[in-house]
């Protein structure tokens, strides 16, 4: 990871004429892309310091702990949060996918560190005792139970770390480690997918750590948990009958939280509902191969966009950051507006999240190739676009063209507000205050980084892999309030690899003769490929650019399909200096493609100036590989 050190003394200026450029004119430079270039190295670097044991702020955690903050007091956040770790993980882990080989380590600690929480009896009860010990919301990072007062049982966690290790253990299948899938997470997902089937209908606290009742961010966690942990069972030779008898039920009772307006964000607790866990639930239930669906909250949903607008237009006269910022502009956004907690104030990961969801939304009109107004979602487009009516647009018209530029600058203008409020050197705490924009409460969250990491990837059109919305997302005719057991066992620490290498794509087999318990005897047999061929929906394709840069200067890729900008240079990828060293000056960055998809591109450098300099002609040809269960792709680049 280069420190601005190394880049300084990697420094070339470059006194080059604009070469090769596309006809299309070219429109100014987005200060928001030099930002983020810099700050997502520091905050993968401030997420490693938050983990134990290695991490220099959480040396006394135990190795594979994710510390929330390194803040002991006012307020005391130096423990782990089952949910705040999960998302974290769940952020390297596709980083990690998309080329991030160094945190491997990071990612196998904290299964095992899993495997172990899970077993600590606590106030909310134990791993035996039915399960009922894995809604503890947090652990002293020594690894032991934390016994003071709380707002427990939060029925959040087992239902992240499932969808963290699933993403993980799929990868694993994918590239010859089935062992490890099997083995070492597969017994830590099914103790979490059985205490979601068997829970997910009793009430428990909010993330907010504040209501209890039932949370929409809760269950739709829940719905998404149960989903892609029935599938990747199938894939180590289980089943999960209880995931697929409740997640059908589960995304039937999340209709009724929709209020004709807007997303309540809480059954219980008295509040409007009007809050961040909304937002919070479109975006980690994204899927980049579903379509705008209500019914399971899609970022580019009507019901999404339209609680998009009442969750934002509530912070406008609530924070006097925000005076006098008019609607359809980006403003500071917190947890809800009735907020106290340090006086209530806006968060760095709220309003990164109100970003992404539309960035989310952006990569959806894209791929699909047109965008649909309706009655529910015509306020929100309305404010970023006066003409805006009911329809649907089609990515040749000018109004999708002017109506997407439009949403792409809101989006903007969110992490504008984050860049001005974090430190001079990347650092950002839990909150900032609401009067002064100085930041308050404690230091370096982790899930801060997290927010920071997932909304440039979305933005870069980089996204995460499918967890199987379009074939789960069918409503019952009737809901049924019921319940599912699952198994409980212990989980065992074993041992990893070495070093984890991606390899063909080619998918592993695993036979398994069923117990009837959902624990299979299995035999691993990494050597042997699958027999069905299969065409993925996506590949993705990983660039790799060699290009001398001075600091300031950020490597970008356009390109003639729309997933790579339409040659429109502020629109155009960034890639990612985070392994760029003195010696390997190395910008890379992973885009999910289409199979079969044929386009040309170029390489750009956008100087801290404004200016853009294309490398010169010819334009560089590529076609995505459309090959049997082939889903991942290189090709090695360097600057001309």
């Amino acid at each position: 990871m280069p420190s601005l050190r190394s880049w300084a003394l990697a420094a070339l200026t470059f006194a080059q004429a604009v070469l090769g450029a596309p006809p299309q004119a070219i429109p100014r430079a987005n200060s928001v892309d030099t930002w983020l270039a810099s700050e997502a190295s520091i905050a993968v670097d401030r997420i490693l310091s938050n983990i134990g044991s290695n991490g220099q702020y959480a040396a006394s955690a135990k190795s594979g702990i994710v510390i929330a903050s390194p803040s002991t007091d006012n307020p005391d956040y130096y423990y782990t949060w089952s949910r705040d770790a999960a998302l974290v993980i769940k952020t390297l882990v596709e980083l990690f996918r998309n080329g991030e080989s160094s945190l491997q380590t990071a990612i196998m600690n904290y299964v095992d560190s899993q495997a172990i929480l899970q077993t600590v009896s606590n106030p909310s009860g134990s791993l035996s005792n039915s399960g009922t010990g894995l809604g503890e919301p947090k652990f002293n990072v020594d690894e032991t139970a934390f016994t003071g007062s709380w707002g427990r049982p939060q029925r959040d966690g087992p239902a992240l770390r499932a969808t963290a290790l699933v993403d993980f253990g799929n990868w694993l299948l994918d590239n010859g480690y089935s062992s490890y899938a099997v083995n070492n997470v597969w017994p830590v997902v099914r103790n979490d997918l059985s205490y979601v089937a068997q829970y997910w209908n009793q009430t428990g606290y909010d993330l907010w750590e504040e209501v209890s009742g039932s949370s929409y961010f809760t269950v739709s966690a829940q719905h998404r948990a149960l989903v892609e942990g029935s599938a990747f069972a199938s894939r180590v030779g289980s089943s999960c009958t209880y995931c697929d008898s409740q997640a059908p039920q589960i995304l039937c009772y999340m209709q009724s939280f929709w209020t004709g307006s807007y997303m309540n964000a809480n059954f219980g607790g008295g509040r409007s509902g009007k809050d961040a866990n909304t937002v919070l639930a479109s975006i980690h239930a994204f899927d980049p191969t579903a379509a705008c669906d209500d019914t399971t909250f899609q970022p580019c949903s009507s019901r999404a966009l339209a609680n998009h607008k009442v969750y934002t237009d509530s912070f406008r006269s609530v924070y006097s950051l925000n005076s006098g910022i008019a609607e359809g502009t980006a403003v500071n956004v917190g947890r809800y507006p009735e907020d106290s907690y340090y006086n209530g104030n806006p968060w760095f990961l709220t309003t990164l999240a109100a970003a992404e969801q539309l960035y989310d939304a952006l990569y959806t009109w894209n791929r699909i190739g047109s965008l649909t107004i309706t009655s529910t979602s015509l306020a929100f487009f309305q404010d970023l676009y006066s003409s805006a009516a009911v329809g649907t647009y089609a990515s040749s018209t000018s109004t999708y063209s002017a109506i997407v530029a439009a949403v792409k600058t809101y989006a903007d203008g969110y992490v504008s507000l984050v860049e001005t409020h974090a430190m001079t050197n990347g650092s950002m705490s839990e909150q900032y205050d609401k009067t002064y924009g100085t930041q308050l409460s404690a230091r370096d969250l982790t899930w801060s980084y997290a927010a920071l990491l997932t909304a440039n990837m979305r933005r870069n059109s980089v996204v995460p892999q499918p967890w199987g919305e379009t074939s789960a997302s069918s409503v019952p005719s009737v809901c049924v309030a019921t319940a599912a057991t699952g198994t409980y066992a212990t989980a065992a620490v074993s041992s990893w690899p070495a070093t984890l290498v991606s390899g063909t794509g080619v998918a592993t087999t695993t036979s398994a003769t069923s117990t009837g318990t959902g624990n299979p005897t299995t035999t691993p047999t990494s050597t042997t490929t699958t027999a069905a061929c299969t065409t993925p929906t996506s590949v993705a394709v990983t660039f790799n650019e060699i290009a001398n840069t001075y600091y300031g200067e950020n490597i970008f890729i356009s390109g003639s399909i729309s997933q790579l900008g339409s040659w429109d240079t502020d629109n155009a990828v960034a890639l990612s200096a985070i392994d760029y060293t003195s010696s390997n000056n190395l910008w890379f960055v992973t885009i999910s493609l289409p199979p079969g998809t044929t386009f040309q591109y170029k390489y750009i450098r956008k100087e801290s100036s404004g200016s853009i300099i294309w490398e010169s002609d010819p334009n560089r040809s590529y076609t995505v590989p459309a090959t049997c269960n082939v889903n991942t792709a290189t090709e090695n680049d360097t600057w001309r």
